[in-house]
């Protein structure tokens, strides 16, 4: 394959091809559903380990099972003070923890409520609702034709091109065909860094040539190529920026735009990356970015050794924006799919 295919704004690197790699095709019936849903089922089978980020959160919270264990109706109100203390040191926000404090003293007062393990589960059904409420899906949402396009954005240093390389590692692990995109033109070190997630996960990736390429031209060039060569998914890397800057803001918008000329619908997917550790302060960065090109999903990063676990329910309640993955380590398998039932029960035990 020459330059000349596909412009000389990017060219492509291969990889040695995966022999073991099993076919599989968009076309056939429900494929990209079934492969979020494998996805999140497998994540199932290792919950302990999905979850043991948020050891800190749960130590937070383990005062919840002391202030419970010798609850009586007259300690009603000194209980749920502390309770609003322990939520508020978790980082669940200040609106979150007031609606869930109240929803129990009325539930409590109205005589609904009357042990100590009653208040409890009522306590972790109220967090779930508020983390399901919005009918959004958890899984990846990828369509129903190939190639599925899925964009990955985010703030500088918030694990945006860890996250993209350890997504195409989850999918190629079940077969999908994936290529990556390096969009992220501005920092020198990240098609780098993109070059060697594609070697370690064995996939291709189309890179920038020369230091004025647009990002939306490489994004648009990678698109093309997974049509003609029947990718299943293509992974889009974008320049990490500031949710207050405006023209590269305005930069993400041209990059939608691009795909979706070369592919009307795509992006499937758009993934934005929060740094966890941040807490509460991911609020306004979800917020800017989702009114300039529509977020779908997120991804916390940085939650291996975070005692701000709280901040997944109130960016859910805030934004109405499913998470999707979390990032609880370094290694490669640990971008975890998003399950709200079992975060419930890992930092309510």
């Amino acid at each position: 394959m020459t330059n000349s295919a596909f412009g000389l704004s990017a060219r492509l690197l291969l990889t040695r091809p995966d022999k073991s790699r099993f076919k599989c095709s968009a076309s056939q019936t429900g494929f990209f559903t079934r492969l979020g849903r494998l996805i999140k089922e497998k994540a199932k089978n290792d919950v302990e380990k999905i979850f043991s980020g948020f050891s800190k959160t749960r130590d937070n919270l383990a005062v919840v099972d002391e202030l419970l264990l010798y609850w009586n109706l007259a300690d009603t109100d000194k209980v749920l003070d502390e309770l609003e203390e322990a939520l508020l040191v978790s980082d669940f926000g200040p609106r979150i923890t007031i609606k869930i404090v109240e929803s129990l003293r009325e539930d409590i007062l109205a005589g609904k409520l009357k042990s100590g393990s009653e208040i409890k589960d009522a306590l972790k059904k109220c967090v779930l609702d508020l983390l399901t409420k919005k009918d959004s899906k958890s899984e990846l949402q990828l369509g129903f034709r190939k190639p599925a396009v899925v964009m990955v954005v985010g703030v500088n240093g918030g694990g945006k091109t860890t996250s993209l390389g350890k997504l195409a590692h989850r999918l190629k692990k079940e077969g999908a065909k994936v290529l990556m995109a390096a969009g992220d033109t501005f920092r020198a070190a990240a098609s780098d860094q993109l070059e060697i997630w594609a070697e370690r996960t064995g996939c291709e990736i189309v890179v920038a040539e020369g230091e004025k390429a647009k990002a939306s031209s490489v994004l648009s060039q990678a698109v093309k190529r997974g049509k003609l060569e029947d990718y299943d998914i293509v992974l889009c890397d974008t320049s990490g920026r500031l949710h207050t800057n405006y023209s590269l803001m305005e930069e993400l918008i041209s990059c939608k735009k691009a795909v979706g000329k070369v592919l009307p619908g795509a992006p499937n997917e758009i993934l934005q990356v929060l740094d966890g550790t941040t807490g509460l302060n991911m609020l306004p960065q979800a917020r800017e970015f989702n009114d300039v090109v529509g977020i779908t999903g997120l991804i916390l990063t940085k939650l291996d050794g975070s005692a701000r676990g709280g901040c997944v329910v109130s960016v859910v309640d805030e934004l109405g924006i499913p998470v999707k993955f979390v990032g609880v380590g370094e290694g490669v398998e640990d971008l975890q799919p998003f399950d709200a039932e079992a975060f419930v029960n890992a930092i309510f035990p």
